[in-house]
């Protein structure tokens, strides 16, 4: 069984004390990649250092996070995609709008979104797509874009099964991750509906840790209780779930 974490943050802080052996449990749960999505211009330099200090098994992609987009979000932007021509990305993420915590920078979220995405059509790239109470106005600015060969994730879904139908029929595939193990979130129902052929697995660690370790440090390894989760809700084996899953993170991310 081979499993992919397509999205954790493994360069933060929160695994400065542990992050070799954080890395040795999940490659002992079968996890045999670990996608890393970048937050700001900041952050780069610590998530290629991962990257270089796990070769062949963390991936790096860059983008700028929209609860980092700021007054300097236009200087940002620039030294982000001047890196793209130093070193391999395999997508622009985490990009996208979030109006949870903040709506003071919307029209500069809007604006960043459609650049980042346009970046990513013209360089041949997935993008992960953050989506924060905007459903709505992230489909907005994705149907802009439609014909045009973009391919992508909503990460973190927690959408209605219309956001889902909508999401799949632009093409995307939906970042399943700890909440559908929590009691009552209803995304057990709305990822029944759709099927694991349109999923890929993450955990947004250090962030979202999956039932029974809810409110505490999210980590890779983490990646095969959402696995068997989404194997219960299927009715099928946790192998197929993987493999499933593995072919689709494979294909997304042109792994």
């Amino acid at each position: 069984m081979q499993l992919i974490d397509t999205h954790t943050h493994l360069y933060l802080p929160e695994f400065d004390t542990d992050r070799d052996e954080v890395v040795n449990r999940a490659v002992g749960s079968s996890v045999v990649k670990m996608l890393m999505p970048n937050i700001d211009f900041q952050s780069v330099n610590l998530m290629l250092s991962a990257e270089s200090r796990y070769p062949g098994i963390c991936y790096s992609m860059i983008g700028l996070h929209p609860t980092s987009v700021k007054e300097d979000y236009l200087s940002q932007l620039d030294k982000l995609e001047n890196l793209f021509t130093k070193h391999k990305f395999i997508a622009l993420g985490e990009i996208g709008i979030d109006l949870y915590w903040d709506k003071t920078f919307l029209k500069e979220q809007l604006i960043a979104f459609r650049r980042q995405i346009a970046f990513a059509i013209d360089n041949g790239l997935p993008v992960v797509v953050h989506s924060r109470d905007s459903f709505h106005e992230v489909f907005l600015v994705l149907d802009e874009f439609k014909g045009k060969r973009l391919k992508g994730v909503l990460h973190a879904f927690t959408g209605n099964i219309k956001d889902a139908e909508k999401a799949l029929d632009m093409g995307f595939k939906l970042g399943i991750g700890g909440i559908v193990t929590f009691k009552n979130s209803g995304l057990d129902k709305i990822v029944k509906e759709i099927g694991p052929e349109n999923l890929i697995l993450e955990t947004d660690s250090p962030y979202l840790a999956p039932a029974p370790h809810r409110g505490k440090r999210n980590e890779s390894s983490y990646i095969c209780i959402i696995n068997k989760k989404l194997a219960e809700i299927f009715g099928i084996c946790k192998e197929e779930v993987a493999s499933i899953t593995f072919a689709n993170s494979t294909g997304l991310f042109n792994l």
